[in-house]
């Protein structure tokens, strides 16, 4: 998920931006391989850091995530995206033990990225603060609900501002993502892109016909 060259957004980079950067919500046709993590990390970078809060550093931005690779990517992303801006990130995932997590928190985040099971549960052990939520970002919604996250997210949703900017990503817009997006949206605009698709260079195709008493014909040996 990155430009296709350092100058060249993709198709969803170059739509999704500028409708980000105006405050409007976004419902995003998109698979992995679209650039969408660009796509979003950039303008929320740019968003928060045009307004530095005083204090202590609160959660302004949530990406929830169904996996904890895409969120130790969608991680790397921001650091990589935002290494010159004062801003702080942090990953939270389950299958790990949380103290390192929960050191990161107590420290200051302005923008958290999880998946929703670690989420909540460092909710319920107050570690995490939602309420002053200015961007949310569900990522990967049809895998969400393929893996039975869908009252997780429910959950998470009752628990952020209702007054926000939502970000809402899924690869296919069935009648159920539909409607959660429905729930989570206000008057988004929609962006919908496809892959590019390419070929391995050095990888030469061919097709052979071969009459059938010319083929050999064997048993496997198991």
């Amino acid at each position: 998920d990155v430009c296709s060259s350092d100058l060249t957004p993709t198709p969803i980079q170059e739509q999704a931006i500028p409708i980000l950067l105006e405050g409007n919500d976004l419902l995003g046709c998109a698979q992995t391989g679209t650039g969408k993590t660009a796509a979003f990390a950039i303008p929320i970078l740019q968003l928060l850091s045009e307004k530095t809060p005083q204090g202590k550093r609160a959660i302004r931005s949530l990406i929830v995530t169904p996996t904890r690779e895409l969120a130790i990517q969608i991680g790397e992303s921001f650091a990589s995206y935002g290494r010159n801006l004062n801003l702080r990130h942090t990953v939270i995932f389950g299958g790990v033990n949380q103290f390192s997590q929960v050191n990161a928190l107590k420290a200051g985040v302005d923008i958290l990225i999880c998946t929703p099971g670690r989420l909540l549960d460092l909710v319920q052990q107050k570690h995490v603060n939602l309420n002053q939520i200015q961007m949310f970002v569900l990522d990967e919604a049809d895998r969400m609900l393929d893996m039975g996250f869908v009252h997780d997210v429910n959950r998470i949703i009752k628990l952020i501002p209702k007054h926000r900017q939502s970000l809402f990503f899924s690869a296919t817009m069935p009648k159920t993502i539909q409607e959660l997006a429905n729930s989570i949206l206000t008057t988004p605009k929609k962006v919908e892109v496809t892959p590019v698709s390419s070929t391995a260079e050095k990888i030469e195709q061919a097709i052979y016909f071969v009459d059938q008493a010319k083929k050999k014909i064997g048993r496997a040996h198991v």
